[in-house]
């Protein structure tokens, strides 16, 4: 089984959003879990976050950072491409339920990590606080859409190019 990719959508020069037809996937898919992807036979597998799922039109989002071969190749698909195989959902779902006062921190195409964290963590009427951060503003990913989910956002660029310069770390001291 092939799955088809939908839309893809370059968030930065080196970062890519998919929505990829997975309807088995997007059925079982809880927060926090992932898939294994595989483009081919002379790819290597990589695991990836499932970032948002719209269970109605069976699709999932992807974000993938060009580092290596296989990211590389991945990033030249296009919509109505295929990936040869997509596995999961894989990994423990988030459950942490309402605990009060929660701080999110991520850096570069880590912040695809927590954006459907803080969904989770917002719906269980928790008060959200996230760092997020790029070597510079170009690479920034998410900011709009943590914006409508949270009321305290903090941006840092290690540049200083955009908000507070530093690493995600600065704003916790």
């Amino acid at each position: 089984m092939a799955f088809r990719i939908i839309r893809k959508e370059r968030l930065n020069s080196v970062t890519t959003l998919f929505d990829i037809e997975a309807p088995l996937i997007v059925k079982e898919a809880r927060t926090g879990q992932f898939v294994v992807l595989h483009i081919g036979e002379t790819n290597e597998r990589i695991p990836l976050t499932i970032v948002k799922k719209n269970p109605k039109k069976g699709i999932i989002a992807i974000i993938v950072q060009e580092a290596g071969k296989t990211t590389k190749e991945l990033a030249l698909l296009k919509a109505g491409d295929t990936i040869c195989d997509l596995i999961g959902p894989l990994g423990k779902h988030t459950d942490f339920g309402k605990i009060g006062k929660v701080l999110f921190v991520g850096g570069g195409v880590g912040v695809a990590e927590i954006l459907p964290v803080v969904e989770y963590a917002k719906n269980n009427g928790n008060d959200i606080t996230v760092i997020i951060g790029a070597r510079t503003k170009e690479l920034i990913i998410l900011e709009d859409e943590l914006r409508k989910q949270i009321s305290q956002l903090i941006v840092t660029t290690d540049d200083g190019s955009y908000g507070r310069k530093g690493l995600v770390t600065l704003p916790l001291e």
